[in-house]
């Protein structure tokens, strides 16, 4: 099976590009080979790879810069997969999406459901749910995947920040007020692969008959202080570390030019029920990424 991967060094990207390869041919492919803000380019790229699926791992996902680069954000998060899902439909493959929590502006006070009304509070939230619905209006097999909080200990990321920080500074202050799903890429690529292996030799009708947006993230959900306690606990060079204390803060001390959702918690049942897989707690997820990866 052909798989088309686009964005493949990130640090989701960089975990697909390895676990697809168990299940077909990977073709991966990322700025400058392809520009997602080029529509043609992109149509031309699918048409001359002629995939079976069409993973797309790319994403404008500079939150801050967004504000500033809006045109850049929406070209890459709105415009590209609704051109993604035209081109697979024409050519007769499926397409796998990613999106994000950030569509919600995390007002509920409960992990989120799919039929909750998104409502973003920035440019890159607004940016990847007018890429959903490009998707959903094609009506083409495809799978939107909303996550949450994704991490890698192989690119900067949150744990990659907290770690460096306990090893410089001996007083942290995190928030606790920001609540999610912290999800680990590796899983995601994993849970991925095995999606695509379920589907089997016609993924292109399997996933048409299962066609639709999903929640998909790390079981549970904590406080960003709750996570960077847990990492700073696992941490397997600790003897490293100078932190000694470890503080709450509250969103609003820490000013940025986006609006942070609070509460932006996914729940993921239906995908756990219509595809009978499911990511592990977080913090078991966790626990494996620091004893596999190493730390910084």
């Amino acid at each position: 099976m052909r798989i088309l991967l686009l964005g493949n060094i990130g640090q989701l990207g960089w975990e697909l590009e390895r676990t697809l390869a168990t299940v077909g041919g990977v073709l991966a492919f990322n700025y400058p080979e392809i520009d997602l803000t080029q529509p043609y380019g992109l149509r031309d790229l699918v048409r001359k790879v002629e995939p079976r699926i069409i993973v797309n791992a790319a994403a404008y996902t500079a939150v801050d810069q967004a504000e500033r680069e809006a045109d850049v954000a929406h070209a890459i998060n709105a415009v590209a997969p609704g051109i993604m899902a035209e081109a697979a439909r024409e050519i007769g493959a499926a397409l796998i999406h990613y999106s994000t929590d950030y569509v919600f502006d995390g007002m509920k006070g409960a992990p989120y459901v799919e039929t909750d009304d998104p409502n973003p509070l920035g440019v890159y939230g607004s940016s990847k749910l007018a890429g959903e619905r490009a998707i959903q209006a094609v009506g083409s097999a495809a799978l939107i995947l909303r996550t949450s909080w994704v991490y890698s200990l192989r690119r900067e990321s949150f744990v990659t920040k907290v770690l460096e920080w306990g090893r410089r500074q001996a007083v942290l202050r995190i928030v606790d007020d920001q609540i999610g799903n912290p999800t680990w890429c590796r899983m995601l690529a994993e849970i991925t692969a095995q999606l695509i292996a379920k589907a089997g030799p016609d993924p292109v009708g399997w996933i048409g008959d299962r066609r639709g947006l999903y929640h998909l993230a790390g079981s549970g959900h904590a406080s960003r202080l709750e996570w960077a306690k847990e990492i700073l606990t696992l941490d397997p060079k600790k003897s490293e570390q100078v932190v000694r204390e470890l503080l709450p803060a509250k969103t609003g001390d820490f000013p940025t030019p986006a609006r942070r959702p609070l509460f932006s918690a996914l729940n993921c049942d239906l995908f756990n029920k219509t595809f009978g897989l499911r990511l592990p707690d977080w913090r078991e997820a966790l626990k494996l990424a620091m004893a596999g990866d190493g730390c910084v």
